[in-house]
């Protein structure tokens, strides 16, 4: 919007083209979306809390958690609202890859908000049903993914890039929907099965999402993306805007939602960001890569993928409870232990998956 604003002012004062620099509108981007989190939760908070719309806990989940029963959740209102004030406010809205990971983020967090409001108003722990809730979000990816083929300028912008190989580019024609739909669900759910303990979905999706914006704006670069040997997808830097706004509202959540947890974001704010995630490296032709940082979000999905074969299979069980970060609670470990432990092992994946920029 203010990008907007800037080419009618630029000509009664210069000063005003720096606004139109992406680096600049990152950062204020950071900043507005930090400063709405951190003014709203509060209010938020207390509203909740009058309102008694609490986390609903599992009886069959560890005992520790009893505790959290009746903390505020469907947080992630919070985080979606500051994401899309920021973005839309420091945004080119010219630019369709804005609008797309937005409505993304935005239709994957609604149907959360649906789930999350069976779980606290109809006091169902199950929320939306499995099916129900499968069936909008492949819905929602299908659009995502139709969209982004359909409006690629080259093949450059469909190709699978493999980290470490200069030269290979796989082109799956279109096979890339139904890839892109699968990738936009499957890591919306991985993040959803991760947010389990104070802070350990947040700040990861926080770091992964930083990286994804710093590759979006390499590949959006065509001196960059030449240098890199990455694939230089037009218009693809505009991705900061956003990155920027979720890394913003992240950490301002973060301040609210670190242990012991204030608040929790609930499936409103897990399923839009795993989805965001997805969309973003999808757009930056980078989808090995953020199975790599989002590494921590892949082990805690293939656990509970793992526990329900085995048990279907042989009748016992691989981990003490799944998803993983139970599993090392029941081992004895204490829930900041778990988290921040996770959090490095995020830190060292990030840094490893910006490394195959060059490595190849």
């Amino acid at each position: 919007m203010l990008v907007w604003l800037s080419d009618y002012l630029i000509q009664f004062d210069s000063s005003f083209a720096v606004i139109q620099y992406i680096t600049v509108r990152g950062i204020f981007s950071i900043l507005t979306a930090m400063a709405i989190s951190l003014i709203i939760g509060p209010t938020m908070i207390r509203r909740l809390n009058y309102h008694q719309i609490g986390q609903v806990v599992r009886d069959d989940g560890p005992e520790s958690h009893f505790s959290k029963a009746g903390t505020p959740t469907m947080g992630g209102a919070l985080i979606l609202v500051s994401i899309a004030m920021s973005t839309l406010l420091w945004s080119d809205l010219n630019n369709h890859y804005v609008w797309t990971v937005l409505l993304v983020t935005i239709l994957f967090g609604a149907v959360g908000w649906v789930d999350d409001y069976r779980k606290v108003f109809e006091k169902n722990s199950a929320g939306l049903s499995a099916r129900w809730k499968l069936f909008w979000q492949t819905i929602i990816g299908v659009l995502a993914a139709l969209v982004l083929y359909y409006s690629a300028f080259g093949p450059a912008e469909t190709q699978y890039i493999i980290p470490f190989f200069k030269d290979v580019a796989i082109n799956a024609g279109i096979l890339y929907i139904f890839i892109s739909a699968f990738l936009i669900v499957g890591f919306s759910n991985a993040v959803n099965l991760t947010d389990g303990l104070d802070g350990l979905a947040i700040l990861p999706t926080v770091m992964v999402g930083g990286a994804l914006g710093l590759i979006a704006y390499l590949a959006g670069h065509v001196e960059f993306s030449t240098y890199l040997n990455i694939p230089y997808v037009v218009g693809a830097g505009e991705i900061v805007i956003f990155a920027g706004a979720l890394l913003g509202s992240g950490l301002g959540f973060l301040w609210f939602n670190t242990y012991p947890a204030q608040i929790f974001m609930g499936d409103v704010g897990a399923l839009a960001l795993g989805a965001a995630l997805a969309v973003m490296a999808i757009i930056s032709r980078h989808e090995v890569v953020l199975f790599i940082m989002g590494g921590v979000f892949v082990m805690e999905t293939v656990s509970v993928i793992l526990q329900v074969a085995s048990f279907k299979l042989t009748g016992k069980r691989i981990f003490r409870m799944a998803p993983l970060h139970h599993h090392f609670e029941l081992k004895g470990w204490p829930e900041p232990r778990v988290i921040v432990r996770f959090w490095i092992i995020t830190v060292m994946l990030v840094l490893f998956g910006l490394a195959t920029l060059k490595l190849r």
